[in-house]
């Protein structure tokens, strides 16, 4: 009887049994914090390589050199994400004003451009465009849409408990005027009516 109650009040064995059963829960959340912060971090480092990219793109000849361009943005996501795919895109609008789908007279009022509704051709290919971009860094003036896409490996396997993707996808896009360093065509859109 006397070992049974010196049992009971030795309590040199909880700190351990309580680590045991809080530690999982706290490895979890410091590594799902870890590879948070790392998003946010790849993320900033991802937005100044294109806005440093974005203003070399737009000055004359920037159009040439979009490979190099690209390189060196991915040189410097791969320098802290070295298992990284990135995937570049660029689209050219005349202006500002014209980053939006073709507008359309909506005649029967359902907010979808269907067949017989006239609608202005902005990039005059003689169909209603969502997107009137065109591939590529464009001339003088226009302005450009340079869009990077990355995906990277989680840092910690975290994710992976729950179900989710292997991988983080980040995104980092910039709008920027190309220098007016040639006289710009411009072109007046015609209103199709098919």
């Amino acid at each position: 009887m006397g070992m049974l109650r010196s049992l009971r009040r030795d309590t040199r064995g909880a700190t351990i049994v309580e680590f045991a059963i809080v530690s999982p829960v706290m490895i979890l959340m410091m590594m799902g914090l870890g590879d948070l912060g790392y998003q946010v971090y790849a993320q900033s480092i991802l937005n100044g390589a294109m806005q440093k990219a974005g203003r070399d793109s737009a000055i004359q000849g920037g159009a040439d050199i979009g490979s190099t361009i690209d390189g060196k943005v991915s040189a410097m996501v791969r320098n802290i994400a070295k298992n990284a795919t990135i995937t570049f895109t660029r689209k050219n609008y005349d202006s500002f004003s014209v980053i939006k789908p073709e507008p359309f007279v909506d005649t029967n009022g359902n907010g979808v451009r269907n067949a017989g509704e006239c609608y202005t051709d902005i990039n005059a290919n003689s169909q209603w465009d969502a997107d009137p971009g065109v591939n590529g860094q464009g001339g003088a003036n226009d302005v450009t849409v340079y869009t990077a896409t990355v995906t990277y490996p989680h840092l910690f396997p975290v994710g992976s408990l729950f179900g989710w993707p292997s991988t983080q996808t980040i995104v980092a896009s910039t709008l920027l005027k190309n220098q007016p360093y040639a006289s710009q065509t411009t072109v007046t859109p015609a209103t199709v009516c098919t």
